[in-house]
């Protein structure tokens, strides 16, 4: 009986041990999903959301530590199928869609919304918001949720709410923003495998400004010693995460406007971090400039046709899809086509990018290299400034037939495209893309007088290889004149719109519950 009584206990040490291995192996639910689109909301023309199959980074692909760290249950992301706000209807069939599958695939331990934070739905306030605290109502309030978005995203109430984690890009042009959703998901990860759980305290500050990216690039100042300072609030002793969103200057509802996030575990050092970040927006919203000087269209040509430099870049601000423009508007296009200086094949190359005009895609092609088209480009729905333009000229190049084949996004960089040339102007026809794949075309941007494209800041692309560079003020949804936008719904007053009526803001710091605090359960 001596002898039964030690090798009975060496048997339910080692089941013992051997429950506690299956635990430690036992993967974290982790669910995904989330909304893509920044789009102005001062379009006339309506799109589409449309929520596809989410793919997942590949920081955490099967065979990566993070990918094998839990077990990932993507639903669908949510993507523009044009320009403009969202229509109701295809919103509210994307988020019946998404939950569908977040509802098959419970339970959650914790769950990953990869937003960018500006996409605008005809009557609903807060689409990503209101999208959230639907799928809480569904993995509940004790899964745990990480949040990334663009820095040009609004973190409104409920978003602050819904979210434990939460982070924003630290870059514009956004640089990092793979770096960002990954550190996210890294926070996420260290929250549920250390036990600790959702960070103790989040901090929320509206800023009362609200300004474009155009005029807040990190590469220029003040943005770039203000965002400096995010990386410092970091490291502070109990903070776990620090973001400064500058909002989305073209939508309009309460949630647009600055504001600071910073969350952690220590409530003096989170809200004193968030105050200095705040304050420090607050203070510099003054000096908050273009990044390259900025006059209206025909100075920024005229001075282009005059400097020696080249390539000289000039940005079409005011129909930047970028930033949420159509991509079609062709009020710029129609200016540049009456310059004498560019009548002439032999007047200065001025490569423009681009204008959407897929029957002209499609006569370039019929015509082939050489042949001579006419037609009719851009604004087939966003005619709001100018009228279809009509372009004629030489084919320089078309994508092959054996590219075609309707793809989901046409407004890509990847779709088809016809180069026409039109005396020294080459236009990139078939996309509303900023940054067209040239690659093929035998069109070297490099060697071109100027080049012109739909685009505010420009992306490092155009940035490393410019000569000179200078904005222009022209015509669009997203018009980098803030005083004349139409705002009905946005907190006034708002800076700059009323910068002579600001009195100073409060900047209070607001601790947001979480989700599980302000419920109960």
């Amino acid at each position: 009986m001596k002898k039964i009584i030690p090798l009975l206990l060496i048997c339910l040490s080692a089941a013992s041990f051997g429950s506690k291995v299956t635990a430690q192996q036992k993967k974290f639910r982790i669910g995904v999903a989330g909304i893509q689109i920044e789009n102005s909301v001062f379009m006339p023309n309506r799109q589409s959301i449309i929520g596809s199959p989410l793919n997942l980074p590949d920081y955490i692909s099967p065979d990566s530590a993070m990918g094998q760290a839990a077990t990932w249950l993507p639903s669908l992301m949510g993507r523009g199928n044009g320009r403009g706000p969202i229509t109701r209807e295809s919103y509210e069939t994307f988020v019946k869609q998404a939950l569908e599958i977040i509802e098959k695939n419970k339970p959650y331990d914790a769950f990953w919304f990869f937003n960018h934070g500006a996409c605008s739905v005809d009557g609903v306030d807060d689409p990503e918001g209101v999208f959230m605290e639907k799928v809480r109502g569904i993995i509940g309030n004790d899964a745990l949720v990480s949040t990334t978005m663009d820095l040009h995203g609004n973190v409104s109430d409920r978003v602050a709410l819904y979210s434990d984690i939460i982070t924003t890009y630290r870059k514009a042009p956004h640089d990092d923003s793979r770096e960002s959703h990954r550190r996210g998901v890294v926070n996420l990860l260290d929250r549920l495998t250390s036990g600790k759980g959702r960070p103790a305290y989040k901090a929320w500050v509206a800023v009362p400004v609200l300004v474009s990216g155009e005029w807040s690039s990190t590469r220029a100042e003040p943005a770039k010693s203000l965002y400096a300072m995010v990386p410092e609030v970091e490291a502070m002793p109990g903070v776990l995460d620090a973001g400064i969103w500058i909002g989305y200057v073209w939508g309009d509802d309460r949630r647009n406007q600055g504001v600071v996030m910073v969350v952690g575990d220590d409530k003096e050092q989170v809200g004193t971090g968030a105050k200095k970040l705040a304050q420090k927006f607050w203070d510099v919203r003054e000096q908050f400039t273009l990044e390259a000087p900025g006059y209206e269209l025909e100075k920024c040509l005229d001075l282009a046709i005059a400097s020696p430099k080249k390539p000289f870049f000039i940005s079409d601000m005011g129909d930047n899809p970028g930033g949420g423009g159509s991509g079609e508007v062709t009020w710029t296009l129609a200016r540049l086509l009456k310059r004498p200086e560019f009548k002439s094949a032999n007047g200065k190359s001025l490569l423009y990018c681009s204008i959407p005009g897929s029957e002209m895609v499609e006569a370039a092609r019929k015509a082939g290299v050489g042949g001579h088209v006419e037609g009719y480009v851009g604004a087939m729905t966003d005619n709001s400034y100018e009228p279809p333009v009509l372009l004629s000229g030489t084919v320089i190049y078309v994508s092959p037939a054996s590219e075609q084949g309707q793809t989901q996004f046409p407004r890509g960089r990847n779709a088809n495209i016809a180069i026409i040339k039109t005396g020294s102007i080459y236009v990139v026809v078939g996309t509303s893309s900023p940054t067209p794949n040239l690659a093929p075309t035998g069109i070297d941007p490099a060697k071109m007088d100027i080049v012109m494209v739909k685009q505010g800041y420009l992306v490092n692309q155009w940035y490393n290889m410019k000569a000179d560079w200078v904005m222009a003020f022209t015509r669009g949804s997203v018009d980098q004149d803030f005083k004349s936008i139409p705002y009905k719904n946005i907190i006034r007053p708002m800076f700059p719109i009323d910068a002579d009526k600001m009195p100073e803001p409060e900047l209070n710091v607001i601790f947001v519950p979480s989700a599980k605090y302000k419920y109960g359960r």
